[in-house]
């Protein structure tokens, strides 16, 4: 199916690893022009070895000087923007009886604000000139509670809630915003959560992982190219009608009606 992206242009956020490059492969492979963003020079440059044609950059997300200082650079590297994916920046998850107000400042800074901070300024500009998308992975711990992700899940829950907001606000000038809600991912994030899984119920983490999987009826976590393709399609004209709304892509872990 021709999705119609070629010749568009995208920056994606957390691009140099896990699912954020996974989109960044998916996007270039349709022929979009694309930019990533990371905090460390070194897995910018990593990452690009995979990603001929694409440019990156380094910003401190949580800092919104800085990321708006990315959205000018990457609109002067491209164009206009027409695509943004966010997928930088995770919340460490945390024992309930080691969280902190530091604890939680943290994992707002690290999950909502590093998303807000760069939308903002690009969903102006893309108002503006009306059009464009923006893809926001949040994660499906914004809807079930998990004890080692409370922090995190309430930044998560607090960016389903910025998406809505925002698809509502911004529809009539031609812009979506749409979430993705992935469940346990084959990432070195997961695989960091299972160690505090490991160390809250005193198993090993071998044994947290093998827990986790068996709770999903589809019997898999899901790749990051899974969350790419969903991302590719919601990124399209294909989904021309679909904003202020976040998909739950957990392998039917979570059967609810939304």
């Amino acid at each position: 199916m021709d999705l119609g992206l070629a010749h568009k242009t995208a920056l994606v956020t957390g691009g140099s690893k896990g699912i954020g490059l996974a989109c960044a492969k998916a996007l270039l492979a349709e022929g979009v022009r694309v930019a990533i963003a990371s905090r460390s020079q070194e897995n910018v440059d990593k990452a690009l070895a995979e990603l001929p044609g694409a440019v990156g950059f380094t910003a401190d997300l949580t800092d919104a000087h800085e990321a708006a200082a990315l959205v000018t650079k990457a609109e002067a590297a491209l164009g206009p923007l027409d695509i943004l994916v966010n997928s930088a920046g995770a919340a460490r998850r945390t024992p309930p009886d080691e969280l902190t107000p530091a604890a939680w400042h943290a994992a707002m800074d690290a999950k909502y604000f590093s998303y807000i901070h760069v939308i903002d300024p690009v969903i102006k500009l893309m108002a503006a000139r009306g059009s464009g998308v923006i893809v926001n992975v949040i994660g499906n711990g914004g809807k079930v509670a998990a004890a080692v992700h409370i922090a995190g899940g309430a930044a998560n829950a607090a960016l389903m809630l910025a998406t809505a907001g925002l698809g509502h606000a911004y529809a009539a000038q031609g812009v979506r915003v749409v979430g993705l809600n992935p469940g346990l991912t084959e990432t070195s994030r997961v695989t960091e959560g299972f160690a505090s899984t490991a160390r809250l119920e005193q198993i090993s983490i071998e044994q947290a992982r093998s827990d986790a999987i068996s709770r999903i009826p589809m019997g898999r976590m899901a790749s990051p190219e899974d969350l790419a393709n969903a991302t590719l399609f919601l990124a399209s004209d294909k989904a021309s009608y679909i904003t202020g709304v976040t998909v739950t892509m957990d392998g039917a872990q979570s059967p609810v009606v939304l």
